[in-house]
């Protein structure tokens, strides 16, 4: 199994990188059979599906990195501090879900640790950078889009995330922000997620603009299904009127960074 899928524009390219580093469930066999049955059936708050919802955007000329791998066997959106084995919210292999769950049967060593950063962690990061160089190479600047989907809070539709102010211009911000509001989406900023490691550190970088997108579960899939053990269907109606909606928002978004140009 490849570490990521990488989609290239079709037509004109536009200096925009989507990364998908939640949507991987591949879970390879050394480190499913140290999982707890329970866990590896449900793989809880995966970005489930967010690459069918986000299909078009090649076609808008946008590169698409998605990850392949499930971010329990390291996540790629959390900075490599000790302890890399540790909580959710800030170790890049998590030894608890979010809710508080256990994931483990048996906890990997330091070893198996290091093992997963340097072979799916370290490379993922490597193509990402070359992905976002080679964008400010051809166009003088690159947008850096972190694509990501959540459960809770209920009351938000949308979520953008930039470091609270850190990691892209007003203008990026407001351009994705204005536009999900005329298609009749709440959208918070910086509630609760302000963005992770990948949006600050890629947002540091000269001529890059980085900016985390949260979808709601509920805006692309059927909410009778998050409630169950297994992850929820892709082919279901509400998928389809979210990638159409979605497409005349990405579509507006992308003219307006365009005419900035």
């Amino acid at each position: 199994m490849e570490l990521f899928t990488l989609q290239k524009p079709v037509g004109e390219i536009v200096p925009i990188v989507a990364n998908l580093p939640h949507s991987g469930m591949f879970v390879p066999a050394t480190v499913a059979a140290q999982f707890t049955p329970e866990h590896l059936t449900s793989l809880p708050n995966t970005d489930w599906h967010l690459d069918r919802l986000y299909s078009f955007l090649p076609e808008l000329g946008v590169t698409v990195m998605q990850a392949t791998h499930s971010r329990y066997v390291v996540d790629l959106n959390r900075r490599l501090n000790e302890p890399l084995l540790g909580p959710f919210k800030t170790s890049a292999i998590a030894e608890r879900t979010a809710l508080d769950k256990p994931i483990y049967r048996v906890k990997p060593d330091h070893d198996e640790i290091l093992q997963r950063v340097e072979q799916f962690y370290l490379p993922y990061h490597q193509k990402l950078k070359e992905l976002v160089k080679e964008m400010t190479q051809q166009f003088g600047r690159a947008c850096l889009l972190h694509l990501h989907s959540f459960f809770w809070p209920p009351h938000n539709d949308v979520d953008l995330g930039d470091g609270r102010g850190q990691s892209c211009s007003e203008f990026l911000i407001a351009c994705v922000e204005r536009h999900f509001q005329a298609n009749g989406y709440k959208v918070a900023r910086n509630s609760p997620y302000s963005g992770g490691q990948v949006v600050k550190h890629y947002g540091d970088m000269p001529t890059v603009e980085s900016l985390q997108i949260e979808v709601r579960y509920h805006l692309y899939l059927r909410g009778s299904q998050l409630d169950k053990s297994e992850p929820p269907q892709a082919d279901v109606p509400e998928m389809k009127a979210a990638q159409a909606s979605f497409r005349e928002i990405f579509s507006s978004v992308i003219r307006d960074i365009q005419a900035t140009g």
